[in-house]
């Protein structure tokens, strides 16, 4: 087991890494992320540990509750600094992960598999996709333009180490999936009913914005999901977990 340094300062240069990791900017500025969660942390750890470089926890006792591999280094954080880092209040030891590396989404080609394109602002709500996205077996997720990051501390909560099982694209702009080859639908509030519709093996579904839709001009098959019409429409991490889901069970037949 590797040795732990201390840090008591805020103005540590480490600390002030860790500390910009809690929002997108500086995840994308440095690459990396924090994890935390007393199941994830330790399920993450097990199954994926060449992820992450470091853990960081409140005292030696905290660290020593963690099975951690030898490469990973150990820090013990001044309670004001771990608390600053603990975005979700767990009190459990913290991982600095590193975020993989993401290619272009190519819609010149057609989707080899099932592809989910959104742009979620919220990454409450992304990090919830992505957990259905996992469970139903979609693992290739392009992130248009204005989508929250994946590896951002509540998206990473609401994925519950779903990001681990995913590849991510990046798709640019909404202009850049109007030439897209292969089939493309669409979660709508017309066409299509998700329950019956002949879904393909190979499949680019987009779910539009929170509040705005889907982008006006988009030659896509439009999908619907029947309801009783009680409200307008359902909430885009729901509607997106019944696509999926309905997907997946036609898959398996």
């Amino acid at each position: 087991m590797s040795g732990t340094t201390a840090i008591d300062s805020l103005q540590n240069a480490r600390a002030k890494l860790w500390l910009s990791l809690t929002d997108a900017r500086g995840i994308r500025k440095h690459g990396a992320f924090l994890l935390s969660g007393r199941k994830t942390v330790p399920e993450a750890l097990t199954a994926h540990g060449a992820c992450f470089t470091a853990a960081l926890a409140r005292n030696d006792s905290d660290l020593n509750r963690l099975s951690l591999p030898a490469h990973i280094e150990r820090y013990v954080l001044a309670k004001p600094l771990f608390e600053m880092l603990d975005t979700n209040g767990t009190g459990f030891p913290l991982l600095v992960g590193q975020v993989p590396v993401m290619a272009e989404a190519d819609f010149t080609k057609a989707p080899d598999g099932f592809e989910l394109v959104l742009a979620l602002g919220d990454p409450s709500n992304l990090g919830a996709v992505l957990r259905s996205a996992a469970a139903f077996g979609v693992s290739r997720i392009v992130l248009m333009e204005g989508a929250a990051h994946p590896f951002h501390p509540k998206a990473l909560r609401g994925g519950a180490n779903a990001q681990f099982a995913l590849t991510f694209l990046k798709g640019g702009n909404w202009d850049t999936l109007r030439a897209a080859k292969g089939p493309l639908a669409a979660l709508d509030g017309t066409g299509a009913d998700i329950e019956t519709y002949d879904w393909p093996a190979s499949l680019r579904l987009v779910l539009g914005e929170e509040g705005r839709g889907l982008p006006p001009g988009l030659a896509a098959e439009k999908l619907a999901i029947r309801t009783t019409g009680a409200v307008e429409s359902l909430n885009a991490t729901v509607a997106a977990s019944l696509a999926l889901h309905a997907h997946f069970r036609r898959q398996r037949g």
